[in-house]
């Protein structure tokens, strides 16, 4: 069967950029459904990947004004690795969807076991013309649970990236971290040296014979680095509890995973003009640190 490509993501490299590169070299999340190095070599091998109009490869050299576009090949559908993981889903509709992803799973990837597998046997077709597979549209840590953003048709997810390029989507994380904080503050350690910025604000805090104190935090990120929120507050000397990768040894909190969780998206729908915004429910294990707080 003939390929049907569909683009599904854009990206200008900057004039800032002053050297040629390689393609394979772009960086890991430039596009959300490329997590890393290995990723972007599939999908050029594939013939995904355009460079000014056309076909990309690995050594392709890359300079600063050119246009590299992402399709998905909507015919490889029906072969799609499919498993049975359910997933709750808090908005949907013939453009886009909101799910829940838990924690202790990868949201896309060469693995089997993943978000995207999963999102075609928990979400309905959609009856639009340039309906694709439902592809997540941005990324969540492993360990990380909450919101993510589901789009089901060419456009839409065009559409919904460039909403995160302009930071049209206003995303909040609850986290617990551990050690004195202050009420609210502003996270600026660059990430991948990029710039990178979030802000703060502390809910509740309790003493901890262990850790000293434990917060409560709601986090807004301007920006969308890989672990961003981990590394900021590892940096601001206060680590998110249960984070074994940038927390510290003798802080480690094993066998309950990561306090991350992607509470809350506000943005504004591309197809409808209606104004999204979709909280989740706190987990449990939140609960049982602070059990009288309730979220607005």
């Amino acid at each position: 069967m003939k390929p049907v490509l569909v683009k599904i993501g854009t990206f200008v490299v900057p004039n800032s950029i002053t050297e040629s590169f390689r393609l394979c070299d772009l960086t890991p999340g430039t596009f959300p459904t490329i997590p890393s190095k290995k990723a972007m070599k599939n999908s050029l091998k594939k013939g995904l990947i355009r460079v000014n109009n056309k076909r990309g490869y690995s050594g392709s050299f890359i300079n600063s004004g050119d246009t590299i576009d992402l399709f998905q090949d909507t015919t490889q559908t029906a072969k799609k690795v499919s498993i049975d993981l359910k997933l709750d889903v808090l908005f949907e509709d013939d453009f886009l969807a909101i799910i829940y992803k838990p924690a202790g799973i990868e949201v896309s990837g060469n693995k089997k076991w993943t978000i995207k597998n999963a999102l075609e046997s928990n979400l309905k077709k959609s009856s639009e013309k340039d309906a694709v597979a439902p592809l997540p549209i941005h990324r969540l840590d492993y360990p990380t649970s909450g919101l993510l953003l589901i789009g089901k048709t060419a456009s839409t997810i065009l559409e919904l990236n460039s909403l995160f390029e302009k930071r049209q989507v206003q995303k909040e994380y609850l986290a617990i971290t551990i050690g004195k904080m202050e009420e609210n503050g502003i996270l600026k350690t660059p990430v991948e040296n990029k710039e990178s910025e979030a802000s703060y604000e502390l809910i509740s805090s309790v003493a901890s014979p262990r850790f000293d104190f434990l917060n409560l935090i709601k986090l807004n990120p301007k920006t969308g680095r890989k672990h961003q929120l981990r590394v900021q507050l590892s940096e601001h000397g206060n680590p998110i509890l249960g984070d074994l990768l940038y927390g510290k040894e003798d802080l480690l909190l094993k066998g309950k995973g990561l306090y991350l969780h992607a509470f809350s998206l506000k943005f504004t729908h591309p197809k409808t003009g209606e104004l999204l915004s979709i909280t989740s429910e706190v987990p449990k294990k939140y609960k049982k640190l602070f059990p009288e707080i309730t979220l607005k």
